[in-house]
């Protein structure tokens, strides 16, 4: 199997800056993307940054110029720096893998993994 493992989170004020990290471990044979989703009570999850192979990177509107994501593909770790905090970016923070398996029988699998989720609280 595939886990995924966060770190990071936590209360800042707003302004302030935290840094989010991930480590995917388990049966890997390709980590294809790795990205950080969030949702804030009573709102829908919504994607923040994902990173794919090849470097590419898509963040939301509202992070643009403030979150800035990354991996470590020899650790099979992607992080999220939060810079210039907002409330509004207060919500779980949730790290995702899409990962292809090692192949059992040859046959390889892909599939979405999820990590358990981590608190991010933007107040003063």
């Amino acid at each position: 199997q595939v886990q995924l493992v966060e770190s990071g989170g936590g209360l800042v004020q707003p302004g302030g800056s935290l840094s989010l990290s991930c480590v995917a471990s388990g049966s890997i044979f390709k980590i294809n993307a790795m990205g950080w989703y969030r949702q804030a009570p009573g709102k829908q999850r919504e994607l923040v940054a994902v990173m794919r192979n090849g470097a590419s990177t898509y963040y939301i509107d509202s992070v643009k110029g403030r979150f800035t994501i990354s991996r470590d593909n020899a650790k099979n770790t992607v992080y999220l720096q939060m810079n210039s905090l907002k409330p509004e970016d207060t919500a779980v923070y949730s790290c995702h893998g899409d990962i292809t398996k090692l192949p059992i029988n040859g046959v390889r699998v892909t599939a979405d993994f999820w990590g358990q989720g981590t608190q991010v609280t933007v107040s003063s």
